[in-house]
């Protein structure tokens, strides 16, 4: 990793514009090797229960679902060159989930995709992201990263406490593993699926009763109706901007240019790449999605260092969206949530190492409130800290 100095600073307060797209190309070429596949799966841990929660609660089509990750996930890879991570939205998908067949149904997060796309993209094109993200200075953008890395950290550990064997011993396999030449993300996922096996016997039965058998998405735009629109953009579209400004932009585009300067990225070029895949998602039956800082967190923890870890896994749904979309389910079944748990709780611990810079004492001062804040929601965090920065810039406060 690279240390924290003038250019980080100059990426975080005074963002470049978004490079030509031609100049991208140049950034170097990516790589498939063993660590590269190993970092590939380092996202699982946010992608596996947001999936099966929308395939199984909401019905939507698996085959639709996954070609939008995966196709968005081949053009993130191939585009950045870097690791940037293709994920659900999690306020959009956790509300979906919970208000499943009343108020949201599949035409409605079909909607939301669409209208988060359009929004992303005005965004971005337009330039007015600048505005927003102007206002977040280096102190804002480590507390929100550090805030969101804790959160992970916390949601990990309840997962590794709730199935506490499986969790603990892929805990202590991490740890003792991760300085080795074997990346540990292999053995990590063979002892998930070791373990899930063991915890729900009938799985063998039914893997051994999988065969693929093409199939295409079978939802489009065409099939949604004005109430999808009104319901997604109240409940789910709006309501996610905040957690996307904070986490998906600000956070993703820092941590990024923290780990890769000689190939940094704008937020403008997250914006629009963000609703450029949400729009093509739309089209095809899938879900919203947005590059996240945990993600990028967790494919660099496990060993990605180029786009060549995301081509992998997006070449990899696409397959299962294609062949075994009906499948994907009990598939998904193998990874305990005691494994996943340990997946989502080192991407924290990666991104909340980003935050150990704090500079003077009204920088920590505003870090640590900032992150104190975006455990629970990022939007009000943004907020706070931006208000207590103009106030100690202009002396209005004294800490």
């Amino acid at each position: 990793m690279n240390g924290e100095g003038s250019t980080e600073q100059k990426n975080v307060e005074a963002p470049a514009p978004a490079a030509a797209p031609w100049k991208r190309w140049r950034a170097g070429p990516n790589r498939y090797g063993a660590s590269e596949i190993a970092g590939a799966f380092g996202d699982l841990g946010t992608l596996i229960p947001f999936v099966v929660g929308y395939l199984t609660v909401l019905k939507l089509d698996p085959t639709g679902v996954l070609l939008g990750f995966g196709i968005a996930m081949l053009f993130a890879g191939l585009y950045y060159r870097t690791p940037v991570p293709v994920q659900p939205m999690k306020a959009i998908g956790a509300t979906a989930i919970t208000m499943n067949g009343a108020t949201v149904t599949a035409g409605t997060v079909g909607a939301a995709a669409l209208v988060t796309g359009v929004i992303w993209l005005v965004l971005g094109l337009t330039g007015a992201i600048r505005w927003i993200t102007a206002l977040a200075a280096k102190p804002v953008v480590r507390g929100i990263i550090l805030g969101l890395g804790i959160s992970f950290v916390i949601t990990g550990v309840k997962d590794i406490v709730a199935q506490p064997l499986v969790g603990g011993i892929g805990l202590a396999l991490t740890l003792l593993l991760l300085a080795g030449r074997i990346p540990v993300m292999f053995l990590l996922l063979l002892f998930g699926v070791a373990a899930g096996l063991v915890l729900e016997p009938k799985l063998l039965g039914e893997l051994s009763r999988l065969r693929p058998g093409f199939a295409l998405p079978q939802f489009g735009i065409g099939s949604l109706a004005w109430n999808d629109f009104t319901a997604a953009t109240l409940l789910l579209a709006l309501p996610q901007i905040p957690l996307t400004v904070g986490n998906a932009v600000i956070a993703v585009t820092a941590e990024h240019n923290r780990n890769f300067p000689e190939r940094s990225v704008s937020e403008r070029m997250i914006a629009v790449t963000t609703g450029m895949m949400n729009t093509v998602s739309a089209a095809i039956g899938g879900i919203p999605l947005c590059h996240g800082a945990g993600g990028l967190a967790g494919h660099l923890r496990f060993g990605a260092r180029t786009g060549g870890a995301t081509v992998i896994l997006g070449a990899i749904l696409i397959v299962l969206g294609l062949f075994f979309g009906g499948s994907v389910a009990t598939i998904f079944q193998l990874f305990p949530k005691g494994v996943l748990g340990v997946i989502i709780c080192f991407a924290g611990l990666e991104l909340a190492t980003a935050g150990r810079d704090m500079g003077t004492k009204e920088e920590a001062y505003t870090t640590i409130l900032v992150a104190g804040f975006a455990i629970f929601h990022m939007g009000i965090a943004f907020l706070v800290g931006v208000a207590l920065h103009f106030a100690l810039q202009r002396r209005w406060v004294k800490i």
